[in-house]
């Protein structure tokens, strides 16, 4: 059973407590006022520590071969240079973007720093290559989640191209009856996202992760980018982000973005990136290995970026297609 006790854990440090605060207050102040208000540091940061990936997912950027900012892994040093600036202000990390985090040689090390630093850790992986369950139990890491689309091999490949099914199921097994052994509190949660080639297999889903025994299950919606994606869109109109038959999603683009007080990006190169929806770096505000965390959060050209969001954020194309606000987990 999951506890809410360790990410509550996490902010009671005074500072991290004071800015998590101070970061909603703020951003609930800037809604009001239309005017970008940023005095404290974001409770959580999202970090890349690749966006190379094993698989050719069809809907992904990364998988499907149409990102196209240069690719590689974070180096241990650059990861702990960002920890060490941000862990007195900052209680989450989210260890995931593009990519699959397990490719990094150092990945495992990296989980287990940001333990020893007192961090919420939050990682994700297709789990479709060996992983060394024991090791990943045992590192401090308090969110696992595994991306596992299909209840059989045959569905599972339809959209996870190149991966192994009996390797991923085998996987989630073996963490799931480990943690029950090695006593960890890693919380093992099993994502399926739900299209329409496996849309038929939801009620069995549910059954198999209560056999295989996973903390909880999150069904998922599916991004889409052009209207070829359409056809992995489900039928049930309710297992859909978008308007039937479209691109466009079902609920109107307001102005307002809880991530651009709350969560920024560094991909494995030191870019800071606004959100996780920039997949390509459009927008760039500045790289770590040249400017201080503080300069990049608190700088100009994020609060341009925010102001813009207050007043008219439909004019970005990310954001026509993002899942602020609205539902992305059934």
């Amino acid at each position: 059973m999951k506890s809410p006790y360790p990410l509550v854990k996490c902010f009671l440090r005074k500072k991290r407590l004071k800015h998590a605060l101070g970061s909603y207050l703020s951003y609930q102040a800037s809604l009001l006022r239309k005017t970008p208000m940023v005095y404290y540091h974001p409770p959580a940061l999202m970090i890349e520590p690749t966006n190379i990936c094993n698989l050719h997912c069809p809907l992904c950027p990364s998988g499907n071969g149409t990102l196209t900012r240069p690719k590689g892994f974070m180096p241990l040093e650059r990861y702990q240079h960002i920890l060490e600036q941000v862990s007195s202000h900052t209680g989450m990390l989210i260890l995931w973007n593009q990519g699959e985090p397990f490719l990094h040689r150092d990945f495992y090390q990296m989980l287990e720093l940001a333990s020893k630093m007192g961090f919420y850790t939050m990682t994700s992986t297709n789990a479709s290559l060996p992983l060394d369950t024991k090791r990943i139990l045992s590192s401090g890491l308090n969110k696992l989640i595994i991306s596992m689309d299909g209840i059989s091999s045959v569905t599972y490949n339809q959209y996870r191209i190149n991966g192994d099914f009996e390797l991923v199921l085998a996987n989630l097994k073996d963490l799931c009856a480990r943690k029950k052994s090695l006593r960890s509190h890693t919380e093992i949660v099993w994502q399926f996202i739900v299209m329409s080639h496996n849309e038929h297999e939801l009620t069995k889903v549910y059954e198999l992760g209560k056999e295989i025994g996973v903390d909880s299950l999150e069904i998922k919606t599916a991004q889409i980018y052009t209207e070829e994606d359409i056809t992995f869109v489900p039928s049930q109109e309710s297992h859909s982000r978008y308007k039937k038959g479209s691109i466009q999603l079902k609920t109107k683009v307001l102005n307002r973005c809880r991530r651009l007080w709350t969560q920024p990006v560094i991909n494995w190169d030191g870019e800071f990136s606004i959100c996780c929806y920039d997949k390509d770096l459009q927008f760039k505000v500045g790289n770590i290995d040249q400017y201080q965390f503080k300069d990049l959060w608190f700088g100009s050209k994020l609060n341009a970026i925010r102001n813009q969001i207050l007043h008219n954020r439909s004019v970005y194309d990310i954001c026509r297609n993002c899942g602020e606000g609205i539902v992305q987990k059934l």
